[in-house]
Parts: C-alpha cells; sequence; structure tokens
C-alpha cells in the first residue's frame, strides 16, 4: 500500500508541475504576443514621424527656406525594446521642436501671398495636415497597446512570471505641457 501511495504522490506532482508548466509557457506567450504589440505600434508612431520628416523637406523647399536644426531634430529614434520615460521624454521633446519649427515655417508662409496660393504648397500643407492626425491616431494605438501589456505585466498571478522573465512596465506617449494651449496656425 506504502508504493501505491507513493505512485499516488509522484503522478499529483507530475500533474500539478504539468499544470504549472502549460500555465507558465501561456502567460509567457501572452506577454510575448503583448509586447510584440507595444513594439508594432511603436513602429507605427515612428514610422508617422518619419512621414511628417519627409514631407517637411518638400514644404520647406516650397518655401525655400531649410534649417538642418529641423531635419535633425526629425531623425531621431527610439528602440521599442530601450523604452524608458526618458527616453520617450527626449523623442517627445525632439519631435516638439519640428512641431514648433513647422509654426515658424508657416509663419513665413504667412508673408508670401503668392506662395500660399500655391498648389504644390496648398497640397503639401494637405498632406502634412494628414500626417498630424495618423500622429495622433498612431499615439493612440500606441497608449492602448502600451495599457494592455502593463495590465498584463502586473495583474497577479502573471505578474509573477513577468517578474522572473523580466517583463517591466513600458512608458505611455503623454502630451508634453505646451499641448494644452492649441497652436497657432494663421493662413
Amino acid at each position: 500500500m506504502k508504493v501505491n501511495n507513493m505512485k499516488k504522490s509522484l503522478w499529483i506532482v507530475l500533474a500539478v508541475v504539468a499544470v504549472l508548466a502549460v500555465w507558465g509557457y501561456s502567460v509567457y506567450n501572452g506577454l510575448v504576443e503583448k509586447e510584440e504589440a507595444v513594439h508594432g505600434a511603436w513602429s507605427n508612431v515612428e514610422t508617422q514621424y518619419q512621414r511628417r520628416s519627409d514631407l517637411i523637406p518638400n514644404l520647406v523647399n516650397t518655401v525655400k527656406g531649410y534649417a538642418a536644426h529641423e531635419q535633425q531634430t526629425t531623425s531621431m529614434n527610439v528602440n521599442p525594446d530601450d523604452l524608458t520615460p526618458e527616453r520617450l521624454a527626449a523623442f517627445q521633446q525632439a519631435q516638439e521642436g519640428v512641431r514648433s519649427a513647422l509654426g515658424r515655417l508657416i509663419a513665413v508662409a504667412e508673408n508670401y501671398p503668392d506662395l500660399k496660393a500655391n498648389s504644390n504648397f496648398q497640397e503639401l500643407q494637405a498632406q502634412l495636415e494628414g500626417t498630424e492626425n495618423r500622429i495622433a491616431v498612431a499615439r493612440t494605438a500606441f497608449n492602448e497597446k502600451t495599457q494592455a501589456y502593463n495590465v498584463a505585466v502586473r495583474r497577479f498571478p502573471a505578474n509573477l512570471v513577468a517578474g522572473i522573465l523580466s517583463f517591466g512596465q513600458k512608458p505611455y506617449f503623454e502630451a508634453d505641457d505646451s499641448a494644452a494651449q492649441a497652436p497657432e496656425v494663421a493662413f
């Protein structure tokens, strides 16, 4: 009877270990999936910023004024694996510099009525407006994916697996202080 009890105990232990292994496997794969969704969403944010970056030289050339500062700030990238609040803040600050430069560029264009009526300028301006909308949508999607990931990382008992396997929380894309006031764009 002692051998029978040992066999039962062994089967119970093996069953518990198997259940824990399957659960751990499932949790790990779920966290990987959510982390990859965050990476994908971040890539979409960068794609929209790149689109804006690609439009700026065309707009600037149309206005006939090009500044090296704008080119440098539009080329900043952040690796989604190293997405920290500090790096995200630096990225946002660089993009705010681009937005500010665009405001100055539009102010220069204001002084040239013929330029404002130019169809190339109007088309580029419309594309830039559409790109700004796409950026907003991409930021929102990034924050939604980040929220889903952060919830999964923090929720018990998945947080045990997340802690063991170094799945940390990701920062959100937050509006900077200047976003509280709408930018002035006059045409």
